[in-house]
């Protein structure tokens, strides 16, 4: 998560400062941590259709293969930052990294559709431990006029990941080695995780932590009982259709947000502080992201499914041909960093529109020529959407916090990576739920429910732009030096 890398504090332990060769090392264990999340988070989105024709569980399966382990770790992501605060970072990012390691093999030798979705439950929790303290930790081990060598790796490492995961998960269900399927991708991360692990027990400095640092679970309990409940209500409703039980459920998660909404207004360290949402530009930016990451999130899950659904390609053809889009938010996400500073929020503007000219391009080839349409067409409009995508990562939360206080910079950080999370989670559920809606009713086939689907991200793409005049003019001035 970008937006964090400029709010590490100072380690409240007392350790000896380390080599420059261990410093680095240091940073490639945390490298390796968050390589592991982000992999683990794209993966199933090349796979689902795969996982789901071996388990079964149709359709809800593949819904909650993604928002499962996005839910945990949105959820979770800011009261793991606090718990590391408390009781010491090394001791969290150990016992996320050794959670996580073991949660991946629960998930690769998982029997049924429900243990493998409380497994990836488990993966997003114990990633939420993880990867809060990487940064505070580099924050202890660099001297201050270095680290943004180590930050500076950051962006290209996560760019190659996102490009990478899902042609290593494409590649290992294809290959299937040992007759092991999708499951390879899963237990991998006994090698992956484990190395890390080890590297991170030997390396990772001593912190004692604060014991007087407050920790909100009933905050993080009420906000994990919405996110639940109103994906719980999303995704059976593309089964069964907004049923009493259904409706029922919407109505109990809207509930459970007034609940939390009330929550943070009272406790005394709330997850969110108030006044973070007092300031129009952090909440104007708070809800832009919350909209756009999940319109994008859905989106990725259903060119996925067209892919492989309508066109009949691999998994490993699949991942290939999101190769265009990943590529364009890399491109974008680069070339931000140095157009921040000048264009502001006009930025966020410009990737706005031109994820919507992508999407058009996408809805328009798609209506046309539908399972006919060819793999080299595809390459144009998805290379347009990637470079929306990246531009607005690469902005939007830059220029969020462009007026918040010095002192509110670690809170907006958590807070705004923990709602790309679970933007990412509802944006799984609500699109692929318009798309298998589609799909069962009209009998119209993959081309109808993609170009549905479609259609739903372009209007909600088309809705952000307003709320750009709301978010501050500038990003502060050391996001882009």
């Amino acid at each position: 998560m970008t937006q964090t890398l400029h709010n590490a504090k100072e380690s409240n332990g007392e350790s000896a400062p380390p080599s420059p060769r261990t410093r680095w090392t240091i940073l490639g264990v945390v490298l390796a941590a968050d390589v592991l999340d982000l992999l683990d988070s794209t993966i199933t989105n090349i796979a689902a259709p795969t996982i789901a024709k071996d388990l079964g569980g149709g359709t809800t399966l593949i819904q909650w293969l993604g928002a499962s382990y996005a839910l945990a770790l949105g959820v979770l992501l800011v009261l793991g930052g606090r718990l590391g605060d408390k009781y010491g970072r090394r001791t969290l990012f150990l016992t996320g990294l050794a959670g996580f390691t073991a949660a991946s093999v629960a998930c690769g030798l998982a029997p049924s559709p429900g243990t493998l979705v409380a497994a990836r439950l488990a993966q997003g929790a114990f990633g939420a431990l993880v990867i809060p303290q990487g940064f505070g930790i580099l924050g202890a081990t660099w001297p201050r006029d270095q680290i943004g060598k180590a930050y500076s790796l950051f962006g290209p490492v996560m760019g190659l990941s996102a490009v990478g995961g899902p042609i290593l998960a494409g590649f290992l269900i294809d290959t299937n080695i040992g007759g092991l399927g999708w499951r390879a991708m899963f237990l991998i991360n006994i090698v992956l995780g484990g190395a890390a692990l080890l590297a991170a027990a030997r390396l990772l400095p001593r912190d004692t932590g604060d014991r007087t640092v407050t920790v909100d679970g009933p905050g993080s309990a009420l906000l994990a009982a919405t996110m639940l409940t109103l994906l719980s209500a999303l995704i059976e409703s593309s089964a069964h259709g907004w049923t009493t039980t259904n409706i029922l459920l919407l109505a109990a998660g809207a509930a459970l947000f007034a609940a939390f909404c009330h929550r943070q207004r009272t406790a005394a360290n709330p997850l969110i502080q108030p006044s973070l949402l007092h300031n129009r530009g952090f909440t104007s930016g708070l809800v832009l992201g919350i909209v756009f990451f999940a319109a994008v999130a859905g989106l990725l899950y259903v060119v996925s499914l067209f892919f492989q659904q309508a066109l009949g390609r691999s998994p490993a053809g699949a991942a290939l041909g999101l190769m265009p889009l990943s590529a364009g938010i890399v491109i974008a996400a680069i070339a931000c960093y140095r157009l921040i500073g000048t264009l502001g929020r006009r930025l966020v503007l410009l990737g706005l529109l031109i994820t919507l000219a992508g999407t058009g391009y996408l809805l328009a080839l798609v209506a046309i020529s539908g399972t006919d349409t060819g793999s080299w067409a595809l390459v144009p409009p998805l290379l347009v959407i990637g470079l929306g995508m990246g531009t607005c990562f690469g902005s939007i939360y830059d220029v969020t916090i462009g007026d918040i206080a010095q002192s509110e910079a670690g809170s907006a950080g958590g807070s705004l990576g923990a709602v790309q999370q679970l933007a990412n989670a509802i944006g799984a559920a609500a699109v692929t739920t318009v798309y298998f809606r589609a799909l069962k009713p009209t009998g119209g086939g993959e081309a109808h429910a993609t170009t549905m689907s479609l259609i739903a991200v372009a209007a909600v793409t088309l809705l952000c732009c307003p709320l750009v005049r709301l978010l501050p003019l500038k990003a502060p001035e050391d996001q882009h030096h």
